[in-house]
């Protein structure tokens, strides 16, 4: 039976991360709420909250971590095309609640979703404190893809992304990377390894490296404004 520190509600302190579980890989306390500082103070020591639907919140850090590093995506030939044809314009936080909204619903062959109501919610509230952030694909005035994550000075914490249209999501990433890469972002947190994400040059760094870099980046300032000033 796991035993698991038992976070309360109000100034949620979390145990250090050395002590996450190594199976299940990363998990490392329960409880406490999803309040706006929490969930920063979370982020800031390579934590992310991940539960589903009916579970008490649970908090992970796993090691190893999966990351993007902004000026290394890798965009095969097809993307590249793709990409290319400049059929998907790309916009930063106009439409975060129909992002995050459709990053919500079911997948084909899953029963449900861990972006739950108390999620949603969560990171509405972030957005609306500039914190969360969408980047949205379209195609004419059609959302078709995008991704959502938390931004703390520079590094980007991707959190979910979907695609309505083939390779949407994808080119939406490409976006998002090519505009951190001019802010200087050190790097995009993926989570958890992804076949997907390690196609498009997604690596993997010790828990130890990750916060690192978290200690390097996340004192830094983060742009003023969010919205694409390079040529995508």
């Amino acid at each position: 039976m796991i035993r698991l520190p038992l976070l309360l509600p109000g100034n949620v302190c979390f145990p250090p991360v050395s002590q996450a579980l190594k199976e299940p890989n990363g998990l490392l306390a329960m409880g406490g709420d999803l309040e706006v500082s929490s969930l920063v103070k979370a982020y800031q020591q390579g934590i992310f909250p991940w539960f589903n639907e009916g579970e008490p919140i649970l908090w992970w850090s796993p090691d190893p971590r999966l990351v993007l590093f902004p000026s290394t995506v890798h965009i095969s030939r097809s993307l590249q095309k793709t990409f290319n044809r400049k059929n998907f314009s790309f916009t930063f936080d106009q439409s975060f609640n129909d992002v995050i909204t459709a990053c919500a619903a079911p997948r084909s062959k899953q029963a449900g979703t861990w972006i739950t109501p108390a999620m949603l919610s969560a990171y509405r509230a972030l957005h609306k404190q500039g914190i969360a952030h969408s980047i949205e694909c379209w195609q004419g005035d059609q959302l078709v893809g995008g991704l959502y994550g938390v931004a703390i000075g520079r590094v980007f914490f991707g959190e979910s992304m979907f695609s309505n249209v083939s390779d949407a999501s994808k080119c939406a990433l490409i976006a998002l990377a090519k505009q951190l890469h001019a802010w200087q972002f050190g790097l995009i947190d993926c989570q958890v390894e992804s076949d997907h994400l390690i196609s498009m040059g997604a690596e993997t760094l010790s828990r130890e490296s990750f916060l690192n870099y978290l200690e390097r980046y996340c004192s830094l300032p983060g742009p003023e404004q969010w919205s694409i000033t390079v040529d995508i």
